[in-house]
């Protein structure tokens, strides 16, 4: 398998820590350059990871994380996007504002939410005999691009849309999931 094709499997592979990426632009109060940073040293980190992880694993357990992989995705982003409207309700109640904390923590569970595509590459990769750590180094850098262009982008939004991005960005979340969920469920995508 060529770079180019690597480029584009991480490009795809992306997509989705993009948009939470975006999202969290959106929700974050005072999203600032080190948070976006930090974020994408997450799923950067996370992207490069997995497949690695995957790559090791190998085809022998291929069936078994295929069956359940988008469905680990989608409740860990349900249970963060609903936490996400749950705090910003919680928060315009106590203080008129909304906007989240970008926690370590959050940030873990949505690195892993976003990265699970990621695993199940790696293991054809394997199948495929592709150099891994290649193919991760740019899975990881293009993860890591990415991810900085969409928290920029979500700030910008973000400071345009101030008392309901929580929510919208909750909303995000939760329709992500609810998109990897369909897509391997029903084969689509």
């Amino acid at each position: 398998m060529g770079i180019s094709a690597i480029l584009l499997i991480a490009v795809s592979l992306a997509m989705d820590a993009f948009a939470v990426s975006i999202s969290n632009g959106v929700s974050v109060r005072d999203f600032g350059k080190k948070d976006a940073i930090r974020q994408a040293v997450f799923f950067g980190g996370f992207q490069f990871f997995m497949p690695i992880i995957g790559w090791v694993l190998g085809s022998s357990v291929k069936a078994y994380i295929e069956a359940f992989d988008h469905w680990i995705a989608f409740i860990l982003l349900l249970l963060i996007g609903v936490n996400m409207i749950h705090e910003s309700l919680k928060g315009e109640e106590e203080n008129g504002e909304g906007g989240c904390s970008l926690t370590n923590k959050l940030l873990f569970f949505q690195a892993v939410a976003t990265s699970i595509d990621a695993l199940a590459v790696g293991i054809s990769f394997a199948i495929l005999n592709v150099n891994i750590l290649q193919a991760g180094i740019i899975i990881g850098i293009v993860s890591f691009i990415i991810s900085c262009i969409g928290a920029f982008a979500g700030r910008c939004l973000g400071n345009k849309m101030q008392a309901k991005a929580e929510i919208i960005g909750g909303i995000v979340l939760i329709l992500i999931g609810a998109k990897i969920l369909i897509e391997h469920t029903l084969g689509v995508g």
